[in-house]
């Protein structure tokens, strides 16, 4: 009976072990999954089914994916349009040995200056240019004043490296008549700078100098957009032929459109058949135009056609007008606008 009790005793103690286990294991085991149940939950919230396993770590990179897509489709889009873009693809030949010659357009409304390296040969590079500097004509009450500031810009130029014979001043035929131009031309006398006016045609044929290339004499024309007037020249035969029109300050005289654009589609139609491959073209409203489609650095940028550009102010409207006209009147679709040139520069090119 004692060893019953014994056994007894064990199987009792077996029996409150398992009980106690099995207490353990779904009650308490229960109650820590309750406390784990929250989280569990949150997590199944957020994690994704079995069919959408890839949805979290995809999602993030479908946005970029996104992102690069458009800006790839933008990428698309400006490739497409840089490569619809056409290019003009020419190296002006580099002065071998050449020196420092410096030259400044006067202007009623400022001043135009660029110092070019030359060769005997005629090869040239732009070193320097400065546009609208209105420098002189601030603070010009006397001719003292006049003097003090042409002394001032001719002393960057000497400091750049030219020489005091070799800086030039060349006024356009726009800005010839011009009160301030001639109080200017006066006081660079007084300092014995020779000032050289020209005439519509020299300034064309100056331009035709410094912008066509050699390789195009023969098939190509040269354009001159200026605020005063526009030139239009091209080699003929052994010489220069340059016709003068409108410019792009027009609307100023009460000038229609139309007047303008028709005349200017007249003279336009003078350019040989021959001549019409490529209009080259420069002047202040071709410069914004170019601006607007340039690739970086680029020398030479070809225009977009008329249509495709939108303008704001008078000028660029006036200078657009006179664009249309050209390319209306010599059917020529590549007109390259370049960065480097200048009609004064033309002149330099003249000297020896």
């Amino acid at each position: 009976m004692q060893r019953l009790t014994v056994a007894g005793r064990l199987l009792v103690t077996a029996i409150i072990l398992a009980a106690l286990f099995f207490a353990f294991r779904y009650f308490g085991g229960n109650e820590a999954l309750r406390k784990l149940a929250p989280n569990q939950t949150e997590q199944s919230e957020t994690m994704p089914r079995a069919d959408e396993s890839d949805a979290p770590e995809s999602a993030p990179n479908e946005s970029e994916a996104s992102d690069n897509g458009s800006s790839s489709s933008s990428g698309s889009s400006e490739a497409a349009s840089s490569s619809d873009r056409r290019s003009f693809s020419y190296t002006p030949p580099a002065p071998q040995n050449g020196k420092l010659k410096g030259v400044v357009e006067l202007g009623a409304s400022g001043f135009n200056s660029f110092i070019i390296r030359v060769d005997p040969e005629k090869r040239w590079k732009l070193e320097k240019a400065e546009f609208g500097n209105s420098l002189v004509l601030e603070n010009m009450a006397t001719d003292d004043d006049v003097r003090a500031g042409l002394k001032s810009y001719i002393g960057k130029m000497l400091d750049y490296g030219v020489s005091g014979r070799d800086i030039h001043f060349v006024v356009s035929s726009g800005a010839a008549k011009a009160d301030v131009t001639q109080k200017i031309t006066k006081a660079l006398k007084s300092l014995n700078y020779v000032v050289n006016t020209v005439t519509p045609e020299q300034e064309g044929s100056l331009a035709l100098r410094s912008v066509l290339p050699a390789d195009y004499a023969d098939n190509s024309f040269v354009v001159d957009i200026g605020s005063g007037n526009t030139k239009i020249s091209w080699k003929e035969g052994g010489s220069t032929k340059a016709v003068e029109t409108y410019g792009s300050k027009y609307f100023q005289n009460g000038t229609s459109d139309e007047t303008v654009y028709n005349e200017v589609k007249a003279i336009a139609k003078q350019v040989p058949q021959n001549h019409r491959k490529t209009g080259f073209i420069i002047g202040g409203v071709p410069y914004e135009l170019a601006k607007e489609v340039r690739d970086g650095k680029e020398r030479y940028t070809v225009l977009n056609t008329p249509a495709n550009y939108k303008v704001e102010n008078a000028k660029s409207k006036a200078g657009l007008n006179i664009y249309k006209a050209i390319v209306d009147g010599t059917n020529c679709d590549q007109f390259v606008f370049d960065f480097d040139a200048n009609f004064t520069i033309g002149y330099l090119l003249t000297l020896k």
